[in-house]
């Protein structure tokens, strides 16, 4: 049987594992599909297979949206106070400050001014990763402010929401920002510029009962999370079935919520084309 032993290793090893470094692919939860993150990035984040959209944050719907290096910021600095001392599983200041650690961020909102196919705007952006897009203090004073800036400047104002609803580590205080950032937008009507709202995945709570519903233009992403409670909530207070696709973009289309739902990669032509033809 020695005769069929080698000495050395004629043949190389063609069919070795090859090592694949981590963040370099991700998977759609909707279809199982994987996808090479930069194909992800240059579809505008969503699925080339099923059109799912992922969830982005603030810096990369301002991509999708403004002109390249047209945005200005204002108020980056801004952040909560902690007026209740509010204490549940952990320090709502330790909260605060662990999630502009993660985020770099220091609120659920950014707001500034940029262009679109140089059309000047004013531009306020939500993110979903600073604890839930939730809607607190500085998150009402900055839409507060983004008001203030398109009424003074005679500008177009565009907010995009993606939030759980409001920061109850604040109480009422969070609450208030409701009535105070409805009563800001009724100032557009008097100098007659448009308020474009846009609905992202998930669009929920105290938020879609305020700024977000009161749009000029409403305009939801393909099967975006809208509404107020959640759909469990509401099963169980009517105690009833609820229909398919309830609280989804495309339902509300269809029941009058919303004006329109659009791809991501075709949202700045159609705000552009929006904002041209109501100017």
């Amino acid at each position: 049987m020695s005769w069929f032993r080698r000495s050395k290793e004629n043949i190389a090893a063609e069919t070795q594992k090859k090592e694949i470094p981590d963040g370099l692919w991700t998977k759609c939860d909707a279809c199982g599909e994987i996808i090479h993150k930069k194909e992800l990035q240059k579809n505008f984040f969503t699925c080339s297979k099923c059109n799912a959209h992922f969830r982005v944050g603030s810096e990369e719907y301002l991509a999708v949206l403004l002109d390249e290096d047209s945005f200005k910021e204002s108020d980056k600095k801004m952040r909560s106070g902690d007026p209740l001392k509010f204490v549940d599983t952990k320090k709502y200041r330790d909260r605060t400050n662990d999630a502009i650690k993660k985020t770099r961020l220091y609120d659920a909102l950014r707001w500034g001014t940029g262009t679109i196919k140089d059309l000047p705007v004013v531009l306020a952006v939500m993110d979903f990763s600073f604890i839930g897009g939730s809607m607190g203090s500085v998150v009402g004073e900055k839409i507060a402010r983004a008001v203030d800036k398109a009424w003074k400047t005679k500008t177009p104002l565009i907010i995009v929401s993606s939030s759980g609803g409001a920061r109850m580590m604040e109480g009422a205080l969070s609450l208030m920002q409701m009535a105070k950032t409805s009563a800001k937008l009724t100032r557009l009507a008097d100098v007659r510029k448009p308020y474009i709202s846009i609905l992202t995945d998930p669009t929920t709570g105290g938020v879609t009962a305020s700024f977000a519903m009161l749009g000029d233009v409403i305009i939801g992403e393909p099967n975006a999370l809208i509404g107020f409670a959640g759909p469990r909530v509401i099963k169980q207070t009517i105690g009833k079935d609820l229909p398919p696709g309830f609280q989804r973009s495309e339902f509300l289309l269809e029941h009058g919520f919303l004006d329109m739902v659009v791809h991501r990669r075709d949202m700045r032509d159609t705000v552009h084309s929006i904002l041209t033809h109501l100017a």
